[in-house]
């Protein structure tokens, strides 16, 4: 249900905490639009009754009433609003009392670029503060259209304002392309508020929260540029803490002097800021920082120089955790802080984009006691559910193979030796493994050159389908040849030459193709998958072929095998992903694909 803020209003704001769901709940709560996309389903929602009021971290102090609002939910969750906006600015002054108005009290920016426009807000908030140019990017072009069309005389027309240059288009891959330079660069509210107490978003990959993805960002700044980032708080602190450690390393792998002389963060009672500036922040910097915080009643958190009795004086916690922690990773002992703290705080890389996901299995019995204590929300749920289902799927499986091999030796005793089951069981075990290993690292990888998730997918998948298929029916002219095990072999090495060759060369071409128009790299794209994936379709068949003179129980026994591992596979991919990177996934693809090899079936009887 809403919950009221403190102010001169008595209307009660949308808990973020709160999806579509439990909104509509509240008497007179309707959706007044619905729009499909592949990025998901979109409702935008009013009530008469409770009218809607979204600012995520609004300070306490504030005694300006928002506008009135619309919910725009994706998937009914991931919360944003479209405001009534009739050209006036002083009737968005709410917006300057929010921990993201931080650096536009630090400079006027010239050149805004704002990553993540959704209904409007961050744009919204960059008028108010008469930015001069103002670059929007936004992934979902439904979204667009109903800000611009639908609700456009209700939010002002503002992605049509003579300041804003709206690109529909995903945001690492913007920056990717870009070439101008900025004064500040706007960050979208990490992740959905909604989400994040459920537990879900440890397994979402996120690729504008890596260290790859904030050195791009930092390279588009002007010399006095500023990236500010804003997501919502965690207790105890998780978000804010890895943003910060990611900075840190962005700003390391540039050679960058002084990181701590660059770096601010501030906190209210629901969000925090994290600036980073190219460079030094300075002593007006510092000054203008301290008299926003106080006037709204944030908290410093870190500023160059800052002594600690400054920190954790309004939203006061047990003990000024956020300081402590920001002091430790600039720190020398920054390595044993990172080991000791009871959550992962690792900065996110594009080999491991999983931002969200704080798990220690060093805290995992002392979280799961704590879970009657009100702590269960520390459970990263959706990582345990893959954990267990990860468990399940091994102890189904382990039935589902062995189970049927009691019949099928009743069956073909005379001519199935042990060796020869095994190898059977290794061989189409190791390809379902190898091959969905293989597929769910591409998939991943190909993101960073496509931009955008479902381009990826579809390119990635088609790609390797298509060159499997085409690889299988070229297998079928050695079936039951004497040699078909020496070309089996041959597939596999060309396999694990391409996959070792992917490994060092991937990353860099993706970086030098980024910039290319889209049909051009889509066709890169099937032309670096498809030799691959011809290779990968070739060993299933020929494994097929070497049972054709045995049971047709043998052959469907060996499809069970080869479905089995490939549900395992598909969970087991995420895990590896999380704790490893997507390098390792490959690299454990091909292993079993040498597996494979190494126990080509060849059945004689005893």
């Amino acid at each position: 249900m809403p919950v009221l803020i403190p102010g001169t209003w008595t209307e009660p704001l949308v808990s973020p905490y709160k999806g579509l769901t439990q909104l509509l709940r509240v008497p007179d709560t309707r959706v007044v639009a619905e729009r499909f996309s592949p990025l998901g389903m979109i409702s935008v929602v009013e009530s008469e009754t409770v009218p809607l009021r979204h600012a995520p971290g609004l300070s306490l102090n504030s005694q300006i009433e928002p506008p009135e609002q619309l919910g725009l939910f994706i998937n009914g969750d991931g919360l944003t609003a479209i405001t009534r906006y009739s050209d006036d600015r002083a009737s968005l002054a709410h917006l300057d009392y929010l921990t993201s108005a931080l650096p536009y009290h630090l400079q006027v920016p010239g050149r805004v670029l704002i990553l993540g426009a959704g209904g409007g807000a961050g744009i919204l908030q960059a008028l108010y503060h008469d930015a001069g140019r103002i670059d929007a990017v936004e992934i979902n072009p439904q979204v667009v259209k109903l800000v611009r069309g639908r609700f456009g005389e209700f939010s002002g027309g503002i992605f049509d304002h003579a300041r804003v240059n709206l690109q529909i288009a995903e945001a690492r891959g913007f920056l990717q392309r870009a070439t101008s330079r900025y004064d500040l660069i706007q960050f979208p509210i990490l992740d959905s508020l909604a989400n994040a107490a459920g537990g879900v978003h440890g397994l979402s990959e996120n690729y504008l929260y890596t260290v790859e993805a904030l050195k791009q960002a930092i390279k588009r700044l002007d010399d006095q540029g500023y990236i500010a980032l804003t997501n919502g708080i965690k207790l105890p602190p998780r978000d804010s803490l890895k943003l910060f450690a990611s900075a840190i390393e962005a700003l390391k792998s540039l050679g960058a002097d002084n990181i701590e002389r660059r770096l601010a963060l501030i906190r209210g009672w629901q969000t925090s800021t994290l600036l980073i500036k190219n460079d030094e922040i300075s002593t007006a910097d510092i000054k203008a920082i301290k008299d926003f915080c106080t006037r709204r009643s944030f908290d410093l958190v870190y500023y160059p120089d800052m002594p600690a009795h400054e920190a954790n004086r309004y939203n006061q916690l047990e003990a000024s955790y956020f300081y402590d922690a920001t002091r430790a990773l600039l720190g020398k002992q920054r390595d044993q802080f990172l080991q000791d703290y009871k959550f992962n705080l690792e900065p996110a890389t594009d080999d491991r984009p999983f931002h969200s996901h704080f798990v220690k299995w060093s805290s995992l019995s002392e979280l799961i006691g704590l879970r009657h204590r009100g702590g269960g929300a520390l459970l990263e749920t959706g990582y345990l559910t893959l954990v267990i289902t990860l468990v399940l799927a091994l102890l189904f499986s382990i039935l589902l193979i062995l189970l049927p091999l009691f019949f099928i030796r009743r069956e073909t005793s005379r001519m199935l030796r042990y060796s020869s089951s095994l190898k059977i069981l290794s061989y189409f075990f190791s390809l379902g493994l190898g091959f969905l290993l293989m597929e769910i690292a591409f998939l991943q990888k190909f993101i960073l050159l496509l931009h955008h998730p479902i381009y990826a997918a579809s390119v990635v998948l088609a790609s390797f389908l298509v060159a499997a298929g085409a690889g299988s029916a070229y297998a079928q002219r050695f079936a039951g040849q004497i040699r078909s095990k020496k070309v089996n072999a041959t597939a596999v090495a060309l396999i694990i030459t391409l996959g070792l060759i992917y490994l060092v060369l991937l990353e860099p071409l993706m970086q030098s193709a980024g910039s290319w128009q889209l049909g051009l790299k889509i066709l890169l794209s099937i032309a670096l998958i498809a030799p691959l994936g011809f290779c990968m379709g070739m060993p299933f068949p020929m494994g097929l072929s070497a049972l054709a003179t045995s049971p047709s129980s043998l052959t469907a026994w060996a499809w069970g095998i080869n479905g089995c591992a490939s549900v395992i596979s598909a969970i087991l991919a995420t895990l590896l992903a999380i704790h490893f990177g997507f390098n390792a996934v490959i690299l454990l693809a091909l292993a079993f694909y040498f597996a494979a090899a190494a126990s080509f079936p060849d059945i004689k009887s005893d």
